[in-house]
């Protein structure tokens, strides 16, 4: 049996067939910025990712961009679904954020391990629900809440319990669904409160309990 199927836990349940079936699969290692697929390409394999981050982005026609969902270990990308069941064409731009190392199965593997698998569709399914709730949260946070405590939140999350956040204000504003312009005059305006402090080429977090006030903060 491969190694790397016992080494991914969410893959656990797979019954001895579909196992089996993956077993002459190999993980592939996909450098950092790497483009995975572009609005209008056609997807030929499913990705199970087994280690490393994807952000899978939406860009207006104006250039701005807005990242849908992140893919990381376990979880799987809703438009890579949708293409591999329905034949539907990505509308989306996925990029490595980081190193990968992934597991590409082909179509005709996927769409057997589909048919014939049930603990393999129950992990497909299961995944592709929680991606579709992060799709929902996403539209929600854009359309409902305020720029301030989005992003809030994003340096929060970003930062995942340090004080540096090492992300340029197009990404920023790409994780809220803004321009550029909106997350440079927002982090002038914490700065000037000393909440934060912009460096070259990081964000540092001055007042963290004053930023999660804002993040949970109940005025939308």
């Amino acid at each position: 049996m491969a190694v790397w199927i016992e080494q991914a836990p969410f893959l656990a349940e797979l019954n001895r067939e579909a196992r089996a079936h993956l077993d002459g699969l190999r993980p592939q290692h996909i450098p950092d910025r790497t483009t995975l697929f572009r609005p209008g390409d056609q997807a030929e394999v499913f990705v199970i990712l087994l280690s490393g981050r994807i952000g899978v982005y939406l860009t207006g026609r104006g250039g701005r961009e807005l990242l849908l969902y992140a893919v990381t270990p376990g979880e799987t990308c809703v438009q890579t679904t949708l293409g591999v069941l329905g034949g539907a064409a990505y509308t989306g731009e996925a990029i490595a954020e980081g190193d990968l190392v992934a597991v590409m199965v082909p179509r005709s593997l996927f769409e057997d391990l589909m048919a014939n698998s049930a603990p393999f569709r129950t992990f497909v399914f299961r995944a592709f629900a929680a991606r579709l709730s992060d799709l929902m949260f996403v539209l929600e946070q854009v359309a409902f809440v305020k720029v301030e405590k989005r992003l809030a939140h994003a340096l929060i999350e970003r930062a995942a319990g340090g004080d540096l956040i090492e992300a340029t204000h197009q990404e920023l504003a790409a994780v809220i669904g803004t321009a550029r312009e909106v997350v440079s005059r927002r982090l002038e305006a914490l700065a000037s409160k000393g909440i934060v402090a912009n460096e070259r080429g990081v964000i540092r977090l001055l007042d963290a309990a004053e930023l999660a006030r804002m993040a949970k903060s109940p005025k939308a």
